[in-house]
């Protein structure tokens, strides 16, 4: 048990390290994803969106062919539905490059 004790004080000392919440995001409001704008209107228009545009743009732009599964948005709206809708700030992405290269990109510029 004394080395849970220690323990204990151990993780309350780590507690300024955390990265600090971006009280802005939807994960800090906690609004599901259709209040968020991703409702069945959205989908629809990320089939044609993906039927039109079926290939990674990053991929491309590394020489490499990849189906997408992502549109992605490329200026982050943050709930500005007009930039939400303005399809010249869509692009298609795989997944793997959504959640590494772009995640990496955003929070870059978060930073």
């Amino acid at each position: 048990m004394a080395r849970l004790k220690t323990l204990r004080s151990r993780v309350q000392t780590q507690a300024d390290r955390l990265p600090a919440v971006n009280t802005n995001s939807w994960r800090a409001t906690k609004e599901t994803s259709a209040q968020r704008g991703y409702g069945y209107k959205w989908q629809k228009a990320r089939e044609v969106w993906l039927r039109d545009n079926p290939l990674c743009v990053y991929c491309e732009r590394a020489g490499r062919v990849a189906a997408g599964v992502v549109v992605d948005h490329k200026v982050a709206h943050r709930g500005d539905m007009d930039l939400f809708w303005d399809r010249s700030n869509w692009q298609t992405l795989c997944k793997h490059c959504h959640d590494s290269v772009k995640q990496a990109e955003e929070a870059a510029d978060w930073g």
